[in-house]
Order: structure tokens, then C-alpha cells, then sequence
């Protein structure tokens, strides 16, 4: 799975970033992931399956969703307070069907 982490500037995401790391190597899931701010979305989206957003940017949603070809949702506000690794990655096979 191939997913682009997105926040206003890429700093709170990259601690939720590590967490999906962690999470996957444990379960044996290939994880190919980075964190970006909101303004390098198009340079970046290409080369992922999805697009998850933190919720400090949720008000972005459908503008992200326009402007990309492939599937982008907000994370919800609990799990990436805790970053709940587990709850984030199926949020991201629910919406690619991977």
C-alpha cells in the first residue's frame, strides 16, 4: 500500500507516519508512506494509492478531492490524536479496496 499522509505542513503527520510504519512491519504489510503539507499535494499524489488527510485541514477535503485522482479521506480526529495505526490503515484499504 502506497498512502500520502497530508496536514497543513507535514510536521504532525510524520508521528502518525512512524506509528503506520511500526504497525505494518509487525503485520508483515508492505507500507510505502510519506507526510507532506497541504501545498505539495500535486507533486506528490502520482505516486500513491490514496491520499489521508489530518483533521486540522478537514475543511480541504473536497478541494483535495478535485484536484486528485484517486481516493483522499479525512482521518478521523480520535485515531490520529492517538495515532491508531491499526484504525488508519483500514481506513486506507476501505477506501482503495486493497
Amino acid at each position: 500500500m502506497k498512502i500520502l499522509l497530508v496536514c497543513a505542513g507535514g510536521m504532525s503527520t510524520s508521528i502518525l507516519m512512524k506509528k503506520m510504519q511500526t504497525y505494518c512491519a509487525s503485520k508483515g504489510e508492505e507500507l510505502e508512506i510519506e507526510a507532506i503539507g497541504k501545498g505539495d499535494i500535486e507533486e506528490h499524489w502520482r505516486n500513491y494509492d490514496c491520499v489521508l488527510i489530518g483533521p486540522q485541514i478537514s475543511y480541504a477535503l473536497d478541494e483535495i478531492r478535485d484536484s486528485i485522482d484517486i481516493p483522499a479521506e479525512k482521518i478521523p480526529t480520535l485515531d490520529y490524536g492517538r495515532g491508531n495505526a491499526e484504525n488508519v490503515m483500514k481506513l486506507a484499504h476501505k477506501i482503495t479496496g486493497k
